[in-house]
């Protein structure tokens, strides 16, 4: 899977168990909700620096949202 889409998925799964739209994820996070669109349909390449402020803001490791989903 890429690796921008497998992290699109997982932020979108956090965000959403915590009840956020996307809009409050951008305000926490200091980007534009359209960027977070982006990201979590796997169009967008962010930096580590975004994956750090977005992992941050969800209160979540960087590396857990990178990780795949067990089956």
């Amino acid at each position: 899977m890429d690796i921008k889409i497998l992290f699109g998925r997982n932020v979108r799964k956090s965000r959403e168990l915590k009840g956020w739209s996307q809009e409050k994820l951008a305000e926490r996070s200091g980007l534009h909700r359209t960027y977070i669109s982006g990201i979590e349909r796997g169009v967008r390449n962010p930096t580590i620096e975004i994956v750090r402020e977005i992992a941050l803001a969800l209160d979540e490791h960087p590396s857990s949202l990178l990780e795949f989903e067990e089956q």
